[in-house]
C-alpha cells in the first residue's frame, strides 16, 4: 500500500478488492503498468544500470560456497517435504536407535466444518472444547497439527476414532500416524525454506544462485529439477508447506527476470499435470501452485513466448476440454447431468482454466509474427472444437399435455457460457488486430458452422411459400414441435467475426480472400431465428409446461451478463442474413418460423373472430407472436448501434444504452454499471460518455447520488429499445409520456433518427419498403379498422405505427441526403398511398391512418398517428421539391392544414363543454352548503360560542408573569398550575386524564447501560451484587440511560399486551422457536405502535410537589438562612439515624435533649406521610424502578433492595446529562428543540424519580440522604468516610439530594417549605462544584488572553482561590489573574447549570424564558436567574461565608484532594469534553492499509481474516474467528462482542474494514449491518467492496452515525433492522 499511496495511480480511477494475500508488490515492474511503474520511493536514478548481472557483486569464493550450501539445503528440504513414508526416513538420515514415539497428525480439508472437527477431536483425544478449538484453528491455518503424541498403539487408536467419526457422509478426515523423526525432519525442512527466503533477500546474486540450483535439470531424476519436483507434489503437501514454498518461489524465481522466463517455461510444460492435480485436490486455489499462473500469464512478453514456444493457448483449451469430455451426449455435445456437491466443486475448479486463458489473452498483440499467428490460429481451432461441443447443448422440446416431470439441469451450461463470454470477445479482439488472422479465423469458423448445420434434420420437410407474388422454397420447421437449443456459440462467434469484416473494412479491401460466396443466408439465419421464436413463444405462454428451467434460460439469454455473446449476436446474424437475401424472402421465412404465415396469407382472418366462437388462448398466443414478430422486424432494421453494422463508434453504443436506462428513471452509478455489459477488465466505458448525456445529482444524508438524463437526449428515446425487459419498457414509456406532458408536448413517442448502415449491411433498409413488409402493415391496420376485430391488440397497432414511422424517417433521411444525379430508390410513401390489390380492394395504409385519427377508442395513439401523417406531408413536400419521383395524389390533399384546423375546432369545443360543466357543479355545491347550514343552525351557533370562549382564556399552564421573572425553584418559584392533561391509549383508543388517583398511564421505554459520556472505559462494575452505586464518579464510567418512543398506553392494557407476547413465545415449541428481535425472557417487547424496542414503561404523573409541601407549610415563620437550615437538617438526620439504629426514644422525650442534641421543634419521625397515588400508579413506579435496578447493575430484579432508589435518581441524572451534551454538541438551544418523544420522556422520568420515594422504605431513603449530605458536610464519623469532593459528579449528587430530601422533610412540621430546602441544597452543591472546578482547573495551562480588568466576580474568584491554596497546604499552582479564574468557573459550570435548568424545569413545570429557547450571548445570566442563583456566583460564598469556609477547609483537607494537588493522582477537569467517535482517515485505502498490517493477537503473527475497528475507542479487533473467541458469562463469544462489554456496556459500533460495513452490536443476540460513512465519487456506499471504487469519508454521514450513538439509538436501530429483515435475526452475532 505504501508504494501505491506514493505513486501517480492514487489519483487515478482504481478499483479495490480484498484477497487472502500472497503475491508481491508490482512496483517497478514496467510490464505491469501502462504508465508510472515506480513509486516516488523506488524511482531509479539515471546512473543505475538497467541490465546487470547480479553475480558480479559476489566473489568467486562466495558464489561457490553459496551454490554448495543452497544445493544441499534445497535438495534436503524438497526431499523431506515430498517424502511420503510415515515410519522411516530416507537412507542416510535414519537414527541409530528407533524409538516408539509417534505423532497422530491431523490434516486440513475443505469438506469438514470447524464444528465437526472440534466434536470429533473431543471424542478422539479426550481434550476440552477449548483445546479442540485450538487444534482446529491450527489445522485450518497451517494445514496440519499433531493432536496426540505417544507410542504407535496410542496414536493409532485416536486415528481410528477420527476416521470412523468423519466418514459417514463424506470422505473421512486425513489422519496419519507419523514417526517423530519424520515429523522433526519435515519441521526442519520448513525452517530451512524460511531461512533460504530470508538469506536471498540480502542480495540479488544469492537469489540468482538459488534460482540456478532450483531449475538445474538432474539426469538422475528424468531431467526434472527440484522446482519441478516440488510443483508436481503440490497437491500432496499440507497448506503450511505449500505457503512457505510458494513464498520462496515468489521471492526468488519471480523476482529474477531471467529465471522468471525459465520458470514460466517449466510451468507451462507441466501445466496439464498441475491442473489435473488441482482439480482432484480439495484445497482453495490460493493454496495451489496453479495460482502462480496470474504472476506469469499476465506478463505480456511471457505470455507471447509461451504461446509461440510452448503452444500454451492450445494446452489450456485442450486441458479444459479433456476435463469436460465425460459430459457428452450421443452427438458429441456437452450434456451436464444433475450435479452432486462434489461434481459441482470439480466443475468450479475446472473453470479456473478459463481464468488462465483470460490472463493469456488479456493484452492484445500490437505486432504479429508468423509464428504467433500460426499458434494463435491453432489455439483458435481448438477453441472452435470446444464451442462446437456447446453448439446445440441442452436442447428443449415443447411439453404438450402434461407438465414436465423433472426440471432439467441448465445452470452448468449457462455457467460455462458466462465464463467463456469474455474469452469469446477477446478472441474476436485478437482477430480484429490482424487482418490475416481475421480472414483465417473467419474461414475456419465457417467450416465448423457448416459442420454443425449438417446435424440431425429432425423431420424437416421441404415446403414452398407464396406471398405478394413472391415464391420461396424452404423447409417445414416448427419451433413448437421440434427440438431447439438456446446455445449457439459457433453461430454467434461467426456473426461477431462477420461484423469485424465490416468494422475493419477487410470485407471491402480483400473480398476475393473471403468465402462470402459459400454463405447460404437462409442457413445462417435459421438457428438464431429459432432462438428468437422460442423467446416469443415462451412469452406467449406456449411453453408453460416446460417449467422454470426454460424461463430461467430465456432470462439469462437476455441478461446483461450473457447478451453480448448471445442475444445481440443472434440479432447481428439475422441482420447479416437479411442483408444478403431478398427482403421479401426473409420476411416470409420469419412469418413461417413464427408460425404466422397462414394468418397473414388468409385474407379473412380478422373477420373470422367473433367473441362467441373463439379459442381465447390461441387468439392471445397469436396476438403476442405477431407483436413479437413486428418487434423483431424493428430490431433487424433499427438496431444499428454496433460498430460494423451501423456507422457508429463504441462510445455511441454506450451512450445509447445509458440514455435508454435513464429514460426509465434517474439512476445511481452502480445501477447503470449493472445495466451495462462489462469487458474483461470489468470496465463498461461509461465514464467516457456519461457527462455528455446526464447530470449528476449529489446525495443527501441517506440515499445515493443519481444521474438524470439531459433534456436534449430524450429525443434519442426508442420505446422499443431491444435491451429493455417488458417491465422496463412499460416504465420507460410511462415516464417519457409523463415528461412530455409536463413539458407541454404531445405524447407521441416517435422512432428516433437512426445512423446509416455500413456498406456490408446497407441493403437492410430495403426491408422497409418490401412488398411483404407493406402487406403485413396493411393487414394489421385492416384488422384495427374493422369494427368487430378481435384479431388485434393496442400494442400491435403501436408497433405498426412505429414501423411506418421508421420507414418514413428512412425515406426522409435519404431524400435530404440525395444528390441530384444519385439514383434514388427508396419509395415507401408511394406504396402506402396505394390501395390494396383486387379482389380485396382494401383502402391504402394512408387512408386507414386518417380513419384511425378520429377513432375514439384509440385516444392514446392519436398523437402518434398525427405525427406519422405530419411526417408523410413533409416527405411529400420534399419529393415535390426534389422532383426525384412522381408522387401519387393523396386522398384528402393538404393533410397538414386540414388537421390543424380540425384540431383547433376540437379543442375549442371541448374547452366550452368543460367550462359549462364546472359552473353547473359549483352552483350545486353552494346550494347544498346553504341547505346544510339551515338544517343545523343550532349546532353552528354552539360551535361559534365555544370558539369565542376558548380564544378569550389564556392557556392553563402559562403563569401570568413576564419572562424575566420566571424562576424554576426556591421560595420565589413561579407559581404554575398543572393543566388538565388528557391522553389516548394506543391499545384501546380510550382517552383518560392524568391524575394522582386514577388508573396509571405509561410510556413504552427502554433502559440501557451506557458509556457515551465515559472518561474512563477501563473502569467497570466488577461485583454487581455488592457494588454501592450511591456516588457517581466524575468520569461517568458507566451510567443508566432511559429513553422512550413516546407512545402512551393504559398500564393494564400494556400488562395484557406484554402477557400476550410472553404467552405467545412460551406456546411456540422450542425447536420451532424463531429468533425475534426482542428477548421476552429479559422483559423486552416491541412498542405496539412503532415497533420500537422497549423493556419497561414510565408512568405519567401530574405535578406533585405542591401536594407534598401544602400540609406542613401552615405556620410559616420566615425563611431560614443556609446555616440555620443546614444545622436543623443535620439534627433531623441524626435523630432519624438513631431511630433507625433502634435507640430507645420514647414519645415523651422526643423533644428532650438527646446526648447533646438540642430539642427538635415540631419534628415528628413517627408520622408516616400519606401516599397520594393510586395502586395502579404505585405498581408502575415499582415496575420501572425494578427494571432500572436490574439493567443498571446487571442483577436479578429485587424491588426490596436499598439500591433501587439510587439507580432511579442516577438514571434520571444521566439521561438529562446525555441530553444536555447532545444539544451542546449540535449547537442547539437548551429548550424548545427536543423532539416531542424526548421531551415527554424527560418530563415523565423526572417526575417518576421525584415520586419514587413514596414507594420505597422511608428509612432507606433517609439513610441515602444522610450519606449524600455527608459529602458536602463531612461529619466526624470515621467509620464511613464519604468520597472526596473530587470523586463525585455534582449533578448526580444534586439530583439524588433533591429527590431524597422529601423523605426527611415529610416529618418536619415547622412550616418551612420544601422549596427552601431544595434551594439550599442546590446552592450548597453549586458551591461545591465551583470549588471542584477551581481545584482541577489550576493544573491546566493558561493560554487565554485577559480581555477586561478584574471586577467584583474576578476579585472574589481570586480571593476564593487563595483560600483554597491555603486550605490545601499551598500546593496549588499560583494564579495571578482573577479574570482567568472567573472564566474557568463560568465555562466549567455551564454544563452543570444547563443540566440543572433541564432538571428543575421538568420537575417543577416552570416555563422557560423565550431567550433560553434561542441561541444567544447571555445564557449564563439567564440560567442563573432562572435557577434562583446570583449572577455573581462568588456572592454565594460571601453570603454564607461562616458556613462554607469550615466546609471548604474540610473538603481541601481530604486525603484524596491533597494527593491530587501534590500531583500523586489525576482528576477530571471541567467542563468535560464531549466524547466523539474516533477520527477516520479521509481515504479508505489508508484504513485498508492499517487493517492489512494488523495481525491476529492470538495466532502468532497471522493476518486477521476480518479486521474490525471499534469506532468508539479505535481498537482493532480480530473478529469472526475461533482464534480470538473468549468466554463471557459462561459462553464463547467473538472479539467484538467481548469488546462491547468492556468498551460500551454491551453496545458497540464497529467498522468491518474488509467488507466496508458498519456493524452495530447490542448484547449477545442483537446486531445489524449499517451503511458505512464512506462514499465513492458517485455518492454510493460499497458494502462488501463489490464495486471497488475509491472511497472517501462523508463527514455528514459519519456525524449521523455519531448522533445515533450519542442519542443511545443503536439498540433501537438494530431492532428496526431486524424486524425489517428477518435474515438478520438468525445470524450468530455473539461470534462476531
Amino acid at each position: 500500500m505504501e508504494c501505491f499511496l506514493a505513486s501517480v495511480h492514487r489519483e487515478h480511477r482504481y478499483r479495490m478488492t480484498t484477497s487472502g494475500g500472497g503475491g508481491f508488490c508490482d512496483c517497478g515492474d514496467t510490464e505491469a503498468w501502462k504508465q508510472g511503474p515506480y513509486c516516488q520511493k523506488h524511482e531509479p536514478s539515471g546512473s543505475e544500470a538497467l541490465e546487470e548481472d547480479p553475480l558480479e557483486h559476489l566473489s568467486e569464493d562466495i558464489i561457490g560456497r553459496a551454490y554448495n550450501i543452497f544445493a544441499i539445503a534445497f535438495k534436503y528440504a524438497v526431499d523431506m517435504l515430498t517424502w511420503v513414508e510415515e515410519e522411516r526416513l530416507p537412507s542416510g538420515l535414519e537414527p541409530l536407535e528407533k524409538e516408539d514415539t509417534y505423532y497422530c497428525m491431523l490434516f486440513n480439508d475443505e469438506v469438514h466444518t470447524y464444528e465437526q472437527v472440534i466434536y470429533t477431536l473431543q471424542k478422539a483425544v479426550n481434550c476440552t472444547q477449548k483445546e479442540a478449538v485450538s487444534f482446529a484453528t491450527t489445522v485450518d491455518r497451517d494445514g496440519r497439527r499433531s493432536v496426540r503424541y505417544g507410542d504407535f498403539q496410542y496414536c493409532e487408536q485416536a486415528k481410528t476414532v477420527i476416521v470412523r467419526n468423519t466418514s459417514r457422509q463424506t470422505k473421512p478426515l486425513k489422519v496419519q500416524v507419523m514417526h517423530s523423526s519424520v515429523v522433526a525432519h519435515q519441521a526442519f525442512a520448513i525452517k530451512l525454506l524460511i531461512w533460504l527466503s530470508q538469506v536471498i533477500g540480502y542480495s540479488g546474486g544469492l537469489r540468482r544462485i538459488l534460482c540456478q540450483v532450483g531449475l538445474q535439470q538432474r539426469p538422475d531424476e528424468d531431467h526434472s529439477s527440484l522446482i519441478d519436483k516440488l510443483m508436481l507434489s503440490d497437491s500432496k503437501l499440507w497448506k503450511g508447506a505449500r505457503n512457505i514454498y510458494h513464498q520462496l518461489f515468489m521471492s526468488s524465481l519471480l523476482m529474477d527476470l531471467k529465471y522468471k522466463k525459465l520458470f514460466a517455461v517449466r510451468f507451462a510444460k507441466s501445466y496439464e499435470r498441475l491442473q489435473t492435480d488441482y482439480v482432484n485436490d480439495d484445497h482453495e486455489r490460493e493454496f495451489s501452485v496453479t495460482d502462480l499462473s496470474v504472476q506469469i500469464f499476465t506478463v505480456p512478453s511471457l505470455a507471447r513466448v509461451l504461446i509461440t514456444e510452448e503452444n500454451l493457448m492450445t494446452t489450456i483449451i485442450q486441458t479444459f476440454m479433456d476435463h469436460l469430455m465425460r459430459q457428452r451426449d450421443s452427438h458429441g455435445r456437452f450434456q451436464f447431468e444433475r450435479y452432486t456437491a462434489i461434481q459441482a466443486l470439480k466443475f468450479r475448479r475446472v473453470q479456473s482454466l478459463i481464468g488462465d486463458l483470460k490472463y493469456v489473452l488479456v493484452s492484445k498483440p500490437t505486432e504479429w509474427t508468423d509464428k504467433l499467428r500460426e499458434k494463435f490460429l491453432e489455439g483458435f481451432e481448438v477453441f472452435l472444437q470446444l464451442l462446437k461441443r456447446m453448439q446445440g447443448m441442452d436442447p428443449v422440446t415443447r411439453q404438450v399435455g402434461q407438465h414436465i416431470e423433472m426440471e432439467p439441469e441448465w445452470e452448468a451450461a449457462f455457467t460455462l457460457q458466462m465464463k467463456l463470454t469474455h474469452i469469446i470477445s477477446m478472441m474476436q479482439e485478437w482477430c480484429a488486430s490482424d487482418e490475416r488472422a481475421l480472414i483465417e479465423a473467419y474461414r475456419k469458423c465457417l467450416i465448423v458452422l457448416l459442420q454443425c448445420q449438417i446435424g440431425p434434420s429432425d423431420g424437416e420437410q421441404p415446403i414452398t411459400l407464396n406471398m405478394c407474388g413472391h415464391s420461396l422454397d424452404s423447409v417445414q420447421y416448427r419451433v413448437s414441435q421440434h427440438q431447439v437449443s438456446i446455445h449457439l456459440p459457433v453461430s454467434r462467434l461467426f456473426s461477431g467475426l462477420h461484423v469485424l469484416l465490416s468494422k475493419t473494412e477487410v470485407a471491402y479491401r480483400f473480398p476475393e480472400l473471403l468465402p462470402l460466396s459459400e454463405l447460404s443466408p437462409p442457413l445462417l439465419i435459421e438457428h438464431p431465428l429459432h432462438c428468437m421464436v422460442l423467446c416469443a413463444q415462451v412469452h406467449a405462454g406456449m411453453w408453460r409446461r416446460n417449467g422454470f428451467s426454460l424461463v430461467n434460460q430465456i432470462y439469462y439469454y437476455h441478461n446483461v451478463k450473457c447478451r453480448v455473446e448471445m442475444y445481440d449476436k443472434d440479432l447481428i446474424m439475422l441482420q447479416a442474413g437479411a442483408s444478403m437475401m431478398d427482403p421479401n424472402h426473409f420476411l416470409m421465412i420469419m412469418l413461417c418460423r413464427f408460425e404466422l404465415f397462414h394468418i397473414f396469407n388468409n385474407p379473412h382472418y380478422g373477420k373470422r373472430f367473433s367473441s362467441e366462437h373463439t379459442n381465447k388462448d390461441v387468439l392471445q398466443q397469436n396476438n403476442i407472436l405477431i407483436e413479437e414478430m413486428l418487434h423483431l422486424i424493428m430490431m433487424v432494421v433499427g438496431e444499428r448501434y454496433t460498430a460494423g453494422v451501423g456507422q457508429v463508434s463504441p462510445e455511441d453504443e454506450i451512450k445509447r444504452e445509458i440514455v435508454h436506462q435513464l429514460c426509465i428513471r434517474p439512476m445511481a452509478h452502480s445501477e447503470l454499471v449493472k445495466a451495462l455489459p462489462e469487458d474483461e477488465n470489468r470496465e463498461t466505458g461509461m465514464e467516457k460518455v456519461i457527462e455528455s448525456v446526464a447530470y449528476f445529482k449529489k446525495p443527501g444524508l441517506t440515499g445515493r447520488g443519481l444521474y438524470e438524463l439531459k433534456r436534449e437526449c430524450a429525443k434519442e428515446f426508442n420505446v422499443f429499445f431491444y435491451h429493455y425487459s417488458r417491465a422496463d419498457q412499460s416504465k420507460a414509456e410511462e415516464a417519457q409520456r409523463k415528461l412530455r406532458k409536463q413539458n407541454g408536448e404531445d405524447t407521441a413517442l416517435p422512432p428516433p433518427v437512426l445512423p446509416q448502415f455500413c456498406p456490408l449491411f446497407a441493403s437492410l433498409v430495403n426491408l422497409l419498403q418490401s412488398d411483404v413488409y407493406v402487406y403485413i402493415l396493411r393487414t394489421v391496420l385492416q384488422w384495427v379498422v374493422e369494427p368487430n376485430g378481435h384479431a388485434w391488440t393496442e400494442s400491435m397497432l403501436q408497433r405498426v405505427l412505429h414501423l411506418i414511422g421508421m420507414a418514413l424517417l428512412e425515406e426522409k433521411q435519404q431524400l435530404e441526403s440525395a444528390n441530384e444525379d444519385s439514383d434514388f430508390t427508396f419509395n415507401f410513401t408511394s406504396k402506402v398511398s396505394r390501395p390494396g390489390e383486387a379482389p380485396e380492394n382494401s383502402p391504402s395504409i394512408l387512408a386507414m391512418l386518417e380513419t384511425l385519427q378520429n377513432a375514439p377508442h384509440l385516444e392514446v395513439y392519436k398523437d402518434m398517428v398525427k405525427w406519422v401523417l405530419k411526417l408523410f406531408g413533409l416527405i411529400k413536400k420534399l419529393r415535390e421539391r426534389n422532383n426525384s419521383a412522381p408522387v401519387m395524389e393523396v386522398e384528402g390533399h393538404s393533410v397538414d392544414e386540414c388537421l390543424r384546423d380540425k384540431d383547433k375546432a376540437d379543442r375549442k369545443r371541448k374547452a366550452e363543454i368543460a367550462r359549462l360543466r364546472r359552473e353547473k357543479i359549483m352552483a350545486q355545491m353552494s346550494e347544498m352548503q346553504r341547505h346544510f347550514i339551515d338544517e343545523n343552525r343550532e349546532l353552528f351557533q354552539q360551535t361559534l360560542e365555544e370558539l369565542e370562549a376558548s380564544s378569550s382564556t389564556a392557556p392553563d399552564n402559562s403563569p401570568i408573569v413576564p419572562d424575566a421573572a420566571l424562576i424554576a425553584l426556591g421560595p420565589k418559584q413561579t407559581k404554575v398550575f398543572d393543566k388538565k392533561q388528557i391522553v389516548t391509549c394506543i391499545l384501546c383508543q380510550e382517552e383518560q386524564e392524568i391524575k394522582l388517583n386514577s388508573k396509571a398511564m405509561v410510556l413504552a421505554s427502554f433502559v440501557q447501560r451506557s458509556t457515551v459520556l465515559s472518561k474512563n472505559r477501563s473502569r467497570t462494575i466488577q461485583d454487581p451484587e455488592n457494588y454501592d452505586p450511591l456516588f457517581m464518579q466524575p468520569d461517568l464510567a458507566c451510567g443508566t440511560h432511559i429513553g422512550s418512543c413516546g407512545h402512551i398506553m393504559h398500564a393494564h392494557c400494556w400488562q395484557s399486551y406484554f402477557d400476550a407476547v410472553q404467552a405467545k413465545e412460551q406456546r411456540r415449541q422450542q425447536r420451532l422457536r424463531v429468533h425475534t428481535s426482542y428477548d421476552v425472557e429479559n422483559g423486552e417487547f416491541l412498542c405496539p405502535l412503532c415497533e420500537c424496542l422497549s423493556n419497561t414503561v414510565i408512568p405519567l404523573l401530574p405535578l406533585s410537589w405542591s401536594l407534598q409541601s401544602s400540609d406542613n407549610s401552615r405556620s410559616f415563620s420566615g425563611i431560614p438562612v443556609l446555616s440555620q437550615w443546614l444545622k436543623c437538617t443535620l439534627q433531623q438526620s441524626k435523630v432519624l439515624k438513631k431511630i433507625d439504629e433502634k435507640q430507645p426514644i420514647s414519645a415523651d422525650n422526643t423533644n428532650a435533649s438527646l446526648e447533646g442534641i438540642e430539642p427538635l421543634d415540631r419534628f415528628r419521625p413517627d408520622v408516616k406521610p400519606k401516599n397520594p397515588y393510586s395502586d395502579s400508579i404505585k405498581e408502575m413506579l415499582t415496575t420501572l424502578a425494578t427494571a432500572t435496578y436490574k439493567v443498571g447493575l446487571k442483577v436479578h430484579p429485587n424491588d426490596q433492595d436499598p439500591r433501587v432508589p439510587i439507580l432511579c435518581w442516577g438514571g434520571c441524572a444521566y439521561t438529562i446529562q446525555t441530553t444536555e451534551r447532545f444539544l451542546a454538541d449540535e449547537e442547539k438551544p437548551l429548550f424548545g428543540h427536543l423532539p416531542c418523544r424526548q421531551d415527554d420522556c424527560l418530563k415523565a422520568l423526572t417526575r417518576f424519580a421525584a415520586s419514587h420515594w413514596t414507594v420505597s422504605f422511608l428509612s432507606v431513603v433517609q439513610q441515602h440522604f444522610a450519606r449524600l449530605l455527608a459529602v458536602l458536610v463531612p461529619d466526624d464519623n470515621k467509620t464511613q468516610i464519604p468520597p472526596s469532593i473530587l470523586d463525585v459528579d455534582m449533578f448526580h449528587l444534586l439530583v439524588s439530594l433533591v429527590l431524597s430530601f422529601p423523605a426527611v422533610h415529610c416529618h418536619d412540621f415547622r412550616g418551612v417549605s420544601l422549596a427552601v430546602g431544595v434551594l439550599h441544597l442546590f446552592h450548597l452543591v453549586t458551591m461545591a462544584h465551583i470549588v471542584q472546578i477551581l481545584l482541577t482547573s489550576s493544573t491546566e495551562e493558561n493560554n487565554m488572553d485577559q480581555e477586561s480588568t478584574d471586577g467584583d466576580e474576578e476579585s472574589a474568584a481570586f480571593t476564593l482561590y487563595d483560600k483554597l491554596r491555603q486550605y490545601s497546604g499551598s500546593a496549588l499552582n499560583f494564579m495571578a489573574s482573577g479574570w482567568h479564574l472567573w472564566q474557568y468557573i463560568k465555562t466549567g459550570i455551564m454544563p452543570y447549570l444547563r443540566c440543572s435548568a433541564l432538571f428543575f424545569h421538568y420537575l417543577n413545570g416552570v416555563p422557560v424564558p423565550v431567550e433560553l429557547q434561542e441561541i444567544g450571548p447571555h445564557h449564563f445570566e439567564l440560567l442563573c436567574h432562572y435557577l434562583s442563583l446570583p449572577i455573581n456566583l462568588m456572592s454565594l460564598f460571601q453570603t454564607n461565608s461562616d458556613t462554607i469556609e469550615p466546609l471548604m477547609q474540610k473538603w481541601c483537607g481530604a486525603a484524596e484532594v491533597l494527593n491530587f494537588v501534590k500531583g500523586e493522582r489525576k482528576a477530571i477537569s471541567y467542563p468535560r469534553e464531549s466524547n466523539k467517535l474516533i477520527d477516520l482517515p479521509d481515504d479508505y485505502s489508508c484504513l485498508i492499509n492499517r487493517a492489512s498490517c494488523f495481525t491476529c493477537p492470538k495466532s502468532g503473527g497471522d493476518k486477521s481474516r476480518a479486521p474490525t475497528l471499534c469506532l468508539v475507542c479505535g481498537g482493532m479487533l480480530c473478529s469472526q474467528s475461533y482464534c480470538c473467541q473468549t468466554e463471557l458469562e459462561g459462553e464463547d463469544v467473538g472479539a467484538c462482542t467481548a469488546h462491547t462489554y468492556t468498551c460500551g456496556c454491551g453496545v458497540g459500533i464497529f467498522l468491518r474494514v474488509r467488507e466496508s460495513q458498519v456493524l452495530f452490536l447490542a448484547g449477545k443476540t442483537k446486531g445489524c449491518f449499517y451503511p458505512p460513512p464512506y462514499l465513492d465519487d458517485y455518492g454510493e456506499t460499497d458494502q462488501g467492496l463489490r464495486r471497488g471504487n475509491p472511497l472517501h469519508l462523508c463527514k455528514e454521514r459519519y456525524r449521523k452515525l455519531q448522533k445515533l450513538w450519542q442519542q443511545h439509538s443503536i439498540t433501537e436501530e438494530i431492532g428496526h433492522a431486524q424486524e425489517a429483515n428477518q435474515t438478520l435475526v438468525g445470524i450468530d452475532w455473539q461470534h462476531l
